[in-house]
């Protein structure tokens, strides 16, 4: 897809079904928007494959109540997008409530006609 507002917009559609996802994961879904090379670092260190970070979601492991996306930016580069947004969420990881503020910087990729989710990383914000 050229770069240009209709690319950003459907990258950005694709980053809101993400974070749908990882409020309400369905691993079938997560498998359809999560490309099979994924590098997902968290703002702790921890990395994830695809694998992992599906799995996660879907047991429960990684437990988002609410995901709110403020500040987004989208750059679409021919098949290849950059989105940058502050995401600040409440979770009940392991049953313990909390909450988290940081910094994301998704990579996108169009693979067979879709936008894939191929890195993440995550910058915890001073508190």
């Amino acid at each position: 897809m050229p770069a240009g507002q209709g690319g950003a917009d459907s990258v950005a559609a694709a980053a809101e079904k993400l974070r749908v996802l990882m409020v309400d994961p369905d691993r079938a879904q997560l498998e359809a928007i999560v490309a099979e090379d994924l590098s997902y670092g968290h703002s702790g260190g921890k990395i994830d494959t695809r694998t992992s970070f599906i799995a996660d979601l879907v047991s429960g492991k990684s437990d988002f109540v609410s995901i709110e996306i403020t500040d987004q930016t989208v750059k679409v580069s021919q098949n290849a997008a950059i989105v940058r947004h502050t995401l600040t969420a409440k979770t009940l990881d392991g049953g313990k409530p909390g909450m988290v503020k940081i910094n994301i910087l998704q990579v996108w990729q169009q693979q067979g006609g879709a936008w894939k989710l191929l890195a993440r990383q995550a910058i915890r914000l001073p508190s």
